[in-house]
């Protein structure tokens, strides 16, 4: 019986994920046929959530959508979740000293996303959906999320397809640990875009008191001008992380430090 409701819970779980992920309303059977699940199962757990206020229905053709209790929810995690809270003030900071758009970002199961997103004064828009799963490979962010993992751990980590970059090239393991170990030992990772031509992306951990990455504070720019404003874009970057980190508890690397301010000129 135990088991069975694990089960249920972790299916449960499963369909509101899905239902995030694809942003709009379904019909039972099209998250059965989405999820892979027996439809007799989510057409039961469909009426469980609904009850509890958890999903509702939207149209009347039996689509159903999130509910407003996960609203209620998530107004008492952002109320007691102090990162969060924190993260938006920085990114505020972040946003309007550089101009560029500024993001926190997390690990979401073995996919990165971001969390949260304060977009540039710019008078065009570079950004990514919040929310949205990405290969960690892809990432700039991705190289220092993972860096707590073994080598082997990374490996396990990762699917083994999410090493195929969006242009089709394939990025060697190899290569991308080895890009893993430096950004931990720098203390920073910065590259062009795989996924947008034109920008260059910087990434700086947030971490927690037993020095585990558990976010990135980043910056998305034009390339141009994220090459040409690389060491003040970076220094902003790292101050902010610096002071979240203690907040956190981390006590900082003095190595560490020398490492990233010699990188920075």
């Amino acid at each position: 019986m135990v088991s069975r409701r694990a089960r249920g819970l972790d299916r449960a779980f499963e369909i509101l994920n899905f239902l995030r992920l694809k942003r709009q309303p379904l019909r039972p059977n099209e998250i059965a046929s989405g999820i892979g699940a027996p439809r007799s199962s989510v057409y039961e757990l469909v009426n469980q959530l609904m009850r509890q206020g958890v999903l509702e229905y939207r149209g009347e053709d039996g689509r159903v959508f999130l509910g407003r209790n996960l609203y209620f929810l998530g107004m008492a995690y952002a109320e007691q979740f102090d990162l969060m809270r924190e993260c938006d003030r920085l990114l505020t900071h972040i946003a309007e000293e550089t101009r560029e758009t500024a993001q926190m970002c997390l690990l979401e199961g073995n996919k990165y996303t971001v969390a949260q997103m304060k977009e540039g004064s710019r008078p065009f828009r570079i950004s990514s959906n919040v929310g949205d799963p990405v290969a960690i490979p892809w990432t700039a962010s991705g190289r220092l999320l993972v860096a707590h993992m073994s080598d082997q751990e990374i490996l396990d980590f990762i699917p083994r397809e999410d090493f195929r970059l969006p242009d089709g090239q394939w990025l060697d393991p190899a290569v991308f640990i080895a890009e893993v170990r430096e950004a931990a030992r720098v203390g920073y990772y910065t590259f062009n875009s795989v996924v947008e031509s034109f920008t260059h992306c910087f990434a700086v951990p947030v971490y927690r008191a037993d020095s585990v990455c558990i976010a990135t504070l980043c910056l998305v720019a034009p390339r141009e001008d994220g090459l040409r404003n690389h060491a003040s874009y970076l220094k902003t970057l790292l101050d902010a992380a610096a002071d979240l980190s203690s907040r956190l508890g981390h006590i900082a690397d003095e190595g560490k430090q020398d490492r990233r301010v010699a990188g920075r000129g």
